[in-house]
């Protein structure tokens, strides 16, 4: 297995590929790729638990315990919690956001998929995402992963973004070129 790019250069590149390969070897790779982003998705939801993994007070040992815990009640696999009790020993809790996202980065790459993360103004049903990943999939010529989020001020339409590529159709911003066109 070849892991390559620039993201392996990086602190969270290189925890994430060494995840990544323990992964792998135990055959868990989707199971800690889910753990990560149940952890991201409550460090989002929760000021508490954002300021534990960034506060220099928390001695080591106390952000293990505490990551323990966390672990626990979110139900992350074994290999999981040993890379958050390795984490916290290192000091490295800070960056696990950036460790995930590069860990997910890897996990696509190797799987040939990409992720789309996709604006609306209203929910989208799962007919609707469907339609637009088997689109977007002939458009990158791989397999994408919807990520999905509801944004009103975009008012309609879609706002793609696919790794550094943009489409961008919100009703939004075709109103302000049509308001830039107007003034000249």
């Amino acid at each position: 297995m070849e892991i390559s790019g620039g993201i392996t250069a990086s602190l969270a590149g290189r925890y994430a590929t060494a995840l990544y390969e323990l992964a792998h070897e135990q055959g868990q790779v989707s199971a800690v790729e889910g753990d990560l982003e149940r952890l991201t998705d409550a460090l989002r939801e929760s000021n508490d638990f954002a300021a534990l993994i960034r506060n220099p007070l928390i001695s080591r040992h106390a952000a293990g315990q505490a990551m323990a815990a966390v672990g626990q009640t979110l139900g992350v696999s074994p290999l999981t919690g040993q890379f958050l009790g390795l984490l916290a020993s290192k000091g490295r809790l800070p960056k696990l956001v950036d460790i995930a996202r590069a860990y997910t980065t890897i996990a696509a790459a190797l799987r040939g998929e990409v992720t789309a993360h996709v604006t609306s103004a209203h929910p989208l049903d799962d007919a609707q995402v469907a339609t637009l990943a088997d689109k977007l999939a002939a458009r990158a010529g791989k397999s994408v992963k919807l990520k999905t989020a509801v944004d009103p001020d975009i008012l309609g339409g879609l706002v793609v973004k696919i790794g550094s590529q943009m489409i961008d159709s919100s009703i939004r911003t075709r109103l302000n070129s049509l308001a830039q066109a107007m003034q000249g």
